[in-house]
This record gives structure tokens, C-alpha cells and sequence, in this order.
């Protein structure tokens, strides 16, 4: 026993804070991370966009795209409308 404490319990809480000092760090220099760069002009772009039809009702799910805001695709001759805004 050192200061009324049995050495397991010492152990324990040492190890204990070590863990949670760690895992707090590691989150710390995760949001210190600086946001990567833009991909270069002509590189595909994930996006999340959809658009429908307002002739048919056809609707298309865009995933890439060379630009961050790509032009709406054409259906039944006529741009379809934005349904989910840009993220």
C-alpha cells in the first residue's frame, strides 16, 4: 500500500489516464488538420446532387463531376430541376 492505495488500483488509474490522454490528443490534432487542397481543374469532383425530370418525372443521382456546381443534365430536351441542394 503507498498513500493508502493498493499498487493494482495505482495500476489501474495510470494506465486510465494515460488512455484518456491519448485518445484526447489524438482527437485534438484530428480537427487540427488542415483541409486538403482542391483537386486540379479537369479532375472528377465527388458530389451529392440530384435532379428530376419535370417532364417524365425521371430522377438522376450525380456522384462525380469536374466541377464542384455542375450544370443540370438535359431530359426530354429540357435541363431537369435541382431536387437536394448542393452540400
Amino acid at each position: 500500500m503507498i498513500f493508502g492505495v493498493s499498487i493494482v488500483n495505482l495500476i489501474v488509474a495510470i494506465l486510465a489516464a494515460t488512455l484518456i490522454i491519448r485518445s484526447g490528443l489524438a482527437i485534438l490534432r484530428g480537427m487540427a488538420a488542415p483541409i486538403p487542397e482542391p483537386p486540379p481543374p479537369g479532375e472528377l469532383r465527388k458530389v451529392k446532387i440530384q435532379f428530376r425530370c419535370a417532364v417524365c418525372g425521371t430522377e438522376v443521382r450525380m456522384t462525380a463531376a469536374n466541377d464542384q456546381e455542375p450544370e443540370a443534365p438535359r431530359h426530354c430536351m429540357q435541363e431537369m430541376d435541382l431536387v437536394a441542394p448542393i452540400e
